[in-house]
């Protein structure tokens, strides 16, 4: 996997989307090579793992670039507001998550194409955000998630590195 890189001279929505791919591609990264215990595995006392962190990414891109702006999202079978998307259920597989979180990122990819930044929504919290801010958020929540998981996928078995063209 060869990780897209943000262009030195593009604009705004296309610089910002590119690192949110970037980002996104590490997390699917950090799954690699590993077998389904190992993605189940709690890694601290809350009971973080790194299938749970991908489902709670999907969730969320549902949440902020669908739902804020009154698109069509795919049902949840859970509740996240009771932190049921950081959980893993075990009726649901690997695939299942992993395909969760390409739905997610597919419409999400759809809402930032069809609208401006400058696209008001309301939030889960009732606040009116830009298109601009929900990929700014998505960005560091991303960002900040696959973080978690480099440390965790370290802990499983020693992998590190940022993306796979840095290991």
């Amino acid at each position: 996997m060869t990780m897209k890189r943000v262009p030195f001279t593009g604009g705004e929505k296309e610089s910002l989307q590119v690192s949110l791919d970037r980002h996104r591609d590490a997390v699917l990264w950090k799954l690699q090579g590993l077998d389904d215990e190992q993605l189940r595995r709690p890694m601290t006392p809350s009971g973080t793992n790194l299938l749970g962190l991908v489902k709670h990414l999907a969730s969320v891109e549902y949440g902020w670039f669908c739902t804020t702006f009154g698109r069509e999202s795919e049902p949840l079978w859970f509740d996240p507001f009771e932190n049921e998307d950081m959980v893993v259920a075990e009726g649901e597989s690997t695939s299942d998550i992993v395909e969760f979180y390409g739905r997610a990122r597919a419409a999400a990819d759809r809402a930032i194409a069809e609208l401006d930044l400058d696209t008001l929504g309301t939030s889960w919290s009732g606040n009116t955000v830009s298109m601009r801010w929900v990929l700014i958020h998505m960005l560091e929540d991303t960002v900040r998630h696959a973080g978690h998981m480099d440390i965790l996928r370290e802990l499983i078995d020693g992998a590190t590195g940022e993306h796979p063209d840095a290991a």
